[in-house]
């Protein structure tokens, strides 16, 4: 029996176990979204925002490990997604991002809200193509939804004309599909698992570096059970953080710009470093010509690509983390690396990251107080110096997860992200850490949390600064604050310099700015009101809480490797 594209678009949505879709109407979806209606299977999302929408699509298939799945309009509809697959590219999450277009004779005219999306996106996405033929809707969705969730996994946009989508057709949608030129890669190649366990069980000075792929791969237990056995130290990323516990005998801390003293020594003095899902991005490495100069470089990757692009390595392993650390386990022993191991102990006891030099309320105990309150919960965060102090302070372990923007970087992303976790884990606690400045780029998603009774907790830390780049202002620049304060009006004289200037009041009021969405705000100015803040914010269980944290303007995120500096090269106090 032939139906309309639009009901084997419902179809394939039921059929790939697609619960909720983030979707923003338009008119050249409109025939997508009625064919939503009334469905009872799929809850249809309406956030404010089309960036807001694939930033908690993503946030959504982080938190449960589903494909997250999006449905926009054309033109700037579809346009507003593309910093979203971008962000979702960098860190490899799985989305299928549908956009409505114009119908197929009026591509190529200029017609309104025409645009090339697919062109636009293909080199930040894993797949991307315009449905031509109504035969064959069908094996492209299939075909999506396969892509976005296999291999490495990453975001996919198909892209439906309206007369697609009303073209009468095949109600068939395919059950399995095979792709000419796609095949991911299952296998591990034991040959080189063994060439790797013959240098760990030489080494006398070995360091594992996890990465983001140990957490998409669901291979924290094996990667702990592995540190356990062999005694190797583990340092993560930030995308590789909660891998292994935080509180770890085993685990020494983050790598890189904003690294711990103990994590960026180690690399720097390791003689084998066992790396596990990570791109080697310019944030972890400093300078390259440095970088774990003296050791044997081993990288377990499930993409070929990845591997030798930006640190050539020795031993190559192409394959899944989760794969490659079970045979791994089978031939794991005790390694004999005790006075090793005592060493990095000893720089993480002299040189602990703290905020010390602060007084009053500071980020260090506003995270310290998070991880003493919220145990089975969910941590988003945006970007810049609060995403830095999360990643410093932040506890986790198998009943925390944190979600954060780390390729791209993506300011806007910890708010909507946290509504995406929130409907995937309704029973979790979801506390979202940004920025004044971060905060402001999607707050209108106050909006989509109150409509849905979503009791996201969102902590503003608020330095009335673009605080990232005005520390790299401080410390590089001579404290020149060129459009990074966010109390700046016109009538100021820009004297930032002067630590006694009268700075106007900061807008908007966060607090009555939440009060008018009918969500809840509390200001906290002190440390002893922190914990009164959060228990109110549990015992709002219908609409989100807004906590703003007054902190100090100019704290910074400390230590900090400066760029083009070498990991050892870290600047300690600011």
């Amino acid at each position: 029996m032939d139906i309309k594209g639009t009901e084997l678009f419902v179809k394939a949505l039921k059929a790939e176990g697609v619960d909720i879709l983030f979707g923003y109407p338009g008119g050249m979806a409109i025939d997508l979204f009625d064919a939503l209606y009334g469905e009872q299977e799929i809850e249809v999302v309406l956030p404010r925002h089309e960036q807001a929408l694939v930033h908690a699509a993503d946030g959504y298939a982080r938190s449960t490990g589903k494909v997250g799945v999006c449905l926009v309009t054309s033109g700037p509809g579809a346009t507003n997604l593309v910093t979203g697959i971008a962000t979702a590219n960098y860190d490899s999450v799985p989305l299928v991002c549908f956009t409505g277009q114009v119908a197929t004779n009026l591509i190529g005219n200029d017609a309104f809200q025409e645009v090339d999306i697919v062109g636009i996106t293909r080199s930040i996405c894993k797949y991307a193509v315009t449905v031509r033929d109504r035969k064959e809707l069908g094996e492209i969705i299939k075909k999506a939804f396969y892509i976005a969730r296999t291999g490495k996994p990453g975001p996919v946009l198909v892209d439906i004309p309206k007369d697609i989508q009303q073209a009468y057709g095949d109600g068939e949608y395919p059950e399995h599909i095979s792709i000419r030129g796609y095949k991911p890669n299952s296998n591990v190649h034991a040959g080189q698992i063994n060439r790797v366990m013959e240098v760990l069980k030489s080494a006398a000075k070995p360091v594992m570096l996890i990465g983001g792929g140990v957490n998409i791969s669901g291979a924290g237990k094996e990667l702990t059970r592995f540190a356990e056995i062999t005694g190797i130290p583990v340092i993560t990323t930030i995308m590789g953080k909660g891998a292994i516990p935080t509180e770890h005998p085993r685990y020494v801390g983050n790598i890189g710009m904003h690294g711990n003293y103990a994590s960026n020594q180690a690399i720097s003095e390791c003689d084998v470093l066992l790396s596990i899902g990570t791109r080697f991005n310019d944030r972890i490495t400093g300078r390259i010509s440095e970088f774990a100069r003296n050791a044997t470089i081993i990288h377990i990757d499930i993409d070929s690509a990845s591997i030798s692009k930006n640190i050539k390595v020795d031993i190559p392993v192409v394959a899944d983390a989760k794969s490659a650390l079970k045979m791994m386990l089978n031939s794991a022993e005790e390694l004999k690396i005790s006075e090793w191991v005592a060493l990095i102990g000893e720089w993480n006891k002299d040189n602990p990251i703290h905020m010390d030099n602060y007084k009053g309320l500071t980020p260090e105990k506003i995270i310290k107080k998070i991880n003493q309150m919220f145990q089975n919960s969910i941590v988003t965060t945006d970007v810049g110096q609060n995403q830095l102090w999360t990643t410093q302070y932040l506890e986790l372990d198998g009943n925390k997860q944190l979600i954060t923007s780390g390729g791209l970087g993506t300011m806007g992303y910890g708010f909507p992200s946290a509504i995406g976790a929130k409907l995937g884990n309704p029973d979790k606690a979801v506390i979202c850490i940004t920025g004044d400045g971060g905060f402001q780029m999607n707050l209108q998603e106050l909006a989509t949390a109150v409509a849905l009774e979503l009791p996201v907790i969102i902590c503003i830390l608020n330095n009335s600064y673009l605080g990232n780049v005005r520390q790299w202002q401080e410390m590089f620049f001579d404290r020149r604050y060129s459009s990074t304060c966010l109390r700046y009006r016109k009538r100021c004289n820009r004297d930032c310099q002067n630590k006694e200037k009268a700075c106007p009041k900061y807008s908007p009021d966060f607090i009555r700015l939440a009060e008018s969405y009918d969500a809840k705000g509390i200001r906290v100015e002190k440390e002893e009101d922190m914990e009164g803040a959060f228990r109110a914010a549990l015992e709002n269980r219908d609409t989100p809480t807004v906590i703003e944290f007054m902190i100090e303007q100019e704290a910074n995120v400390l230590p900090i490797v400066p760029a083009g500096k070498a990991l050892n090269e870290m600047i300690m106090e600011g």
